[in-house]
């Protein structure tokens, strides 16, 4: 008898079991809905037409800022683009600073190396910088696509990684043929993004026209943190699934 009654006392009804059941369905529903509210977000970032003149054979450059508000969450990726008219690519130096700090080469005299002291005589930009693409914008001239890759105005276009050479923009050529280790965007993955962002530009040789930063710009891509009460109730159905096996 004991036995029996211990059997028993254990025992759900099929009404209960039906009713678990639409209880737990409803909590997995509750919980894809929280999971969509926690997807990546995505937003373009612009300064919009500043037309800014690089002063000529001027280490000095300029300076632009750009301010990102309202993300929510850490970065995931970011990618930063560039709208330049005019002047001498090769007499360009550019980096990226992040709120943070973080520097990130952007163009260093791109075309200079041991077979080319001055570096590549196109005029302009109109690129995306992207880390992920495998083609580095200090050779652009050796790729595939060139020169299909200008556009009417004689700016570069297309997706194109940082240059990423840290050395010092008067170096020897020789010195441009070895691989970048600097800082590429990824380095500022997984964190926030929100603040001033600043673009430096310069331009460091005599000749060649005036460059013109047209519009510069940032998009990034951001993951919220995981919510408490998202948390709380995938350990809520983990609890439920347990018990459910434990009455079996």
């Amino acid at each position: 008898m004991m036995n029996t009654i211990g059997r028993t006392s254990c025992f759900i009804t099929p009404r209960a079991n039906a009713k678990m059941k639409k209880t737990f369905g409803i909590l997995l529903l509750l919980l894809a809905a929280l999971a969509g509210r926690a997807s990546s977000t995505n937003q373009v970032f612009s300064t919009g037409t500043v037309n800014l003149a690089v002063p000529v054979n001027n280490p000095s450059g300029l300076t632009s800022t750009l301010d990102v508000s309202g993300m929510s969450g850490n970065t995931a990726s970011l990618t930063v683009n560039l709208d330049i008219t005019g002047g001498f690519n090769g007499n360009l130096y550019a980096y990226l600073v992040s709120p943070t700090s973080t520097t990130v080469f952007l163009l260093n005299r791109v075309g200079v190396g041991s077979g080319n002291p001055y570096g590549y005589g196109n005029t302009g930009f109109y690129i995306t910088l992207d880390s992920a693409s495998g083609n580095n914008i200090h050779n652009y001239q050796m790729s595939a696509g060139y020169p299909g890759d200008l556009n009417g105005g004689g700016q570069l276009t297309g997706i194109w990684a940082p240059d990423g050479r840290t050395i010092l923009p008067n170096s020897d050529p020789s010195a441009f043929d070895a691989a970048p280790t600097g800082n590429t965007l990824t380095s500022l993955d997984g964190v926030d993004p929100n603040g001033a962002w600043t673009l430096f530009i310069a331009d460091l040789a005599p000749g060649g026209g005036q460059s013109t930063v047209v519009n510069w710009g940032l998009t990034v891509m951001t993951v919220p943190e995981p919510q408490t009460w998202t948390l709380l109730g995938g350990s809520l159905a983990a609890f439920w699934l347990i018990n459910r096996k434990r009455r079996k």
